[in-house]
């Protein structure tokens, strides 16, 4: 779809374009497998040299419309589709690493992702080092070495709500030549696109804002075709050497700024199979015909609770970047003037005990592992999401033991405020 389109038109429009008679609706394409008439045109498709569909695992038609619906509201050149947000983190860094490669991550992320990262991924051979994100470019640039090939960061933190400064990060990574990613899920498209200050590939839980209900659990690469692989060949031969699994062809010459993600597609995919499924993909398809409807009002609401917290005696402290004392109020101004997310973090006076008390006396917001969805709902991370972590490592994810996250939904925000005022008051 031309890329002249506003963000609101291709929320509805992007990725399925039917033809006479076609479906007005994306149809769920629930089928495993797909029809050919001769073994040359099925061949032509194992061998790369057709495009097409042969079996989901691999490609699918849903999945792609919506795959490429998420990478016209980026602004990239192509994405794909995975099984959840964790899976879309892991592929992004092994599409590019290898056993006894190495990546530079800010300490400042979810606790899954930092899991998946510092402990799984040593496993395999992928070392990282996480740095703070507000050290200075010099900081986290004694973090590179010879073998890394990646530099990571979340738009806005989950749940330590830190905004990246995504032009400082695109520096650092392009002056160590690696690529920048960034995993983009709090803000969205609609409030904030990487590609536009730097980064070269974008991230996203899809199971968040996208899908925006709850229903189904996703995620997506989504790669902006502006890194040249082919200039560092030599730390990234994966894309750039022949693939002896593909008869020796090499992603970047027969798929130019496709190479990305069809590596991702051809190679990961078909090999680990996080594949998203069609039913999945056509509930988050819903979710993003609506999403430029509904951030603004999160954003509208997260705001008025922020507020009202800030001014309240029994709260300790208040993060939101909103908030015009905030420490990121400045840098969420430059990166997000729309408004950033609905996710606000605070703490209570009396800490631990006094927050779980809290939490346990709210109404209609909901004790739920879930982030960013309709419904307004609360988490205390040390407890649950980051139980995993020490003291010391939470404090490094921005994590404080006391830490409430409120995640504001599309509710009426007095409704919303009202039910924070009674379990204060319980």
């Amino acid at each position: 779809m031309a890329k002249q389109f506003k963000p609101e038109t291709l929320c509805v429009q992007a990725g399925w374009t039917p033809k006479k008679g076609e479906p007005r609706v994306l149809p769920i394409y629930q089928s495993t497998t797909f029809k050919y008439d001769t073994s040359e045109q099925m061949a032509r498709l194992f061998d790369l040299e057709d495009s097409g569909y042969f079996y989901t695992r691999l490609q699918n038609p849903t999945n792609d419309a919506v795959a490429a619906k998420i990478a016209a509201l980026e602004g990239g050149v192509a994405a794909m589709l995975t099984s959840s947000g964790q899976a879309a983190n892991f592929y992004a860094i092994f599409n590019i690493c290898q056993a006894g490669d190495h990546f530079v991550c800010s300490s400042a992320i979810y606790g899954g992702t930092f899991n998946l990262f510092g402990v799984t991924m040593k496993k395999l051979g992928i070392d990282v080092t996480f740095i703070n994100p507000d050290a200075s470019e010099e900081e986290i640039s004694a973090a590179f070495k010879p073998n890394t090939k990646a530099l990571f960061g979340e738009t806005i933190s989950n749940p330590s709500l830190e905004v990246l400064d995504i032009e400082k990060f695109a520096r650092i990574a392009h002056s160590h030549e690696v690529p920048l990613i960034v995993d983009n899920t709090f803000p969205t498209p609609i409030n904030c696109r990487p590609f536009e200050w730097g980064a070269d590939i974008v991230v996203h839980s899809t199971t968040k804002y996208m899908d925006g209900h709850a229903t189904s659990v996703g995620g997506c690469i989504v790669d902006s075709g502006n890194f040249d692989w082919d200039a560092h060949a030599e730390k990234f031969p994966g894309l750039c050497t022949p693939d002896e699994s593909y008869h020796g062809l090499t992603y970047t010459k027969a798929f130019g700024k496709g190479a990305y993600i069809t590596k991702a597609t051809a190679q990961l995919m078909r090999d680990l199979g996080s594949i998203q499924s069609p039913q999945n993909s056509f509930l988050l398809n819903l979710g993003l015909e609506t999403l430029h409807l509904r951030m603004p009002q999160h954003c509208r609401n997260a705001q008025k609770v922020a507020e009202y917290l800030s001014k309240n005696e029994k709260v300790a402290w208040v993060n939101y970047c909103g908030l015009p004392d905030n420490k990121y109020y400045s840098l969420a101004q430059k990166y997000m003037p729309n408004g950033s997310c609905g996710v606000i973090s605070f703490g209570l006076k009396g800490g631990r005990d006094v927050s779980i008390k809290f939490m346990d006396s709210l109404e209609f917001i909901a004790i739920v592992t879930h982030v960013a969805d309709a419904r307004s709902c609360v988490l205390h991370p040390a407890s649950h999401t980051h139980r995993q972590l020490t003291d010391e490592q939470l404090m490094e994810a921005g994590v404080r033991p006391d830490l409430i996250r409120l995640s504001v939904g599309i509710e009426n925000a007095d409704d919303i405020i009202a039910d924070i005022e009674q379990a204060l008051n319980a």
